[in-house]
């Protein structure tokens, strides 16, 4: 049985893709620091899969706990979502988002190289792509100069990996994300952020929960139909699927190149608006949500050209955005026991 370690294994995404890999028979070793996660998530993994996953709360950014811990634990390969990500954050704090986002990550690659692990999938960003010169978004578009320091470090990040594995040190994939959302059809793991929301998505939820007073549009002056942002939202366990399929891409040596990079989305751009719409009609919630300036640093429109991971990685979405938003409001029920 191969085994995986996934940093960030308690956050959102983190969480869905421990569930799949161990559903596909995958024994997994989570690293968390519990800074955006909570330690419940680890007994509801093993409520969904029947198996207590390894637990190690350990900070990325402490050489000697990372060196101390690939000394005790064999890994064969490594799915690395332990980052900061709050784009306003990074902008406050820029030197926290560099150290946390970038030493952790060249840690982890100094221990594959000391422990001969020659697999490793990153969790990127369709971030990196910037305003987007033309829709949908290959590949092939250029990564344009960052407009938050976050942004950056996922850039950044890249091409480290891109560095290491052209030194012959590492088989690496990299998954843009566009926009998870939505949770596990048991109702047991989900989108659960400390503090306000940075997504739109669990701002809506929690809005219809009574958490949150009113849901913020940031502008509809934009040149889209309704003038609301347009987004590519992908439901989270799609999402954690790919990551499997990218381990075994990777363990089966079917990559094409040391270092490949997939983009992750639905291919369809859906509005801010739209999002809102289509979760008072899927849960009978009438949200009260206003209309105001725009925020800065929002891209107008961003959807994703899935070709590639359709064809090569051999991925495809399943799920819809009701199912999505329904399984968004079902967890956030659960969660405050309405």
């Amino acid at each position: 049985m191969r085994k995986v370690l996934v940093t960030g294994g308690l956050g959102y995404i983190g969480s869905h893709t421990v569930v799949e890999l161990q559903e596909a028979g995958y024994e997994v070793l989570i690293i968390d620091d519990l800074s955006n996660a909570d330690l419940k998530v680890l007994a509801q993994i093993e409520k969904i899969t029947g198996t207590l996953p390894h637990f190690e709360q350990i900070d990325l950014r402490e050489k000697g706990k990372v060196t101390d811990f690939f000394n005790r634990n064999k890994v064969d390969g490594i799915i690395h979502f332990a980052a900061s990500k709050a784009v306003g954050e990074s902008v406050v704090n820029p030197l926290l988002y560099y150290e946390n986002n970038l030493n952790s990550l060249i840690y982890l690659l100094q221990q594959c190289e000391s422990h001969s692990i020659r697999s490793f999938i990153f969790s990127s960003s369709c971030t990196v792509y910037g305003e987007p010169d033309s829709l949908p978004i290959t590949e092939n578009a250029p990564v344009k100069q960052a407009i938050s320091p976050y942004g950056n470090t996922k850039q950044i990040s890249e091409e480290i990996i891109f560095d290491t594995c052209t030194a012959g040190l590492l088989q690496a994939i990299s998954l843009r994300y566009f926009n998870p959302i939505g949770a596990h059809e048991s109702g047991e793991i989900g989108e659960l952020p400390k503090g306000t929301p940075q997504n739109l998505v669990p701002f809506i939820t929690q809005t219809a929960a009574g958490l949150r007073r009113q849901l913020s549009v940031f502008g509809n002056d934009y040149p889209t139909p309704d003038g609301s942002c347009i987004r590519d939202y992908i439901h989270v366990v799609d999402l954690a699927k790919a990551h499997v399929i990218a381990m075994q891409r990777l363990f089966s040596e079917e990559n094409q190149s040391n270092y490949e990079v997939f983009n992750l989305g639905t291919g369809k751009g859906s509005s801010v608006l739209e999002v809102v719409h289509a979760f008072e009609n899927i849960t009978g919630e009438k949200l009260n949500y206003k209309v105001v300036d725009r925020r800065p640093g929002d891209v107008i429109e961003v959807y994703a050209d899935t070709t590639r991971a359709n064809e090569v990685l051999g991925w495809k979405t399943e799920k819809t955005m009701e199912e999505a938003l329904a399984s968004a409001w079902e967890w956030e029920k659960k969660v405050r026991g309405l």
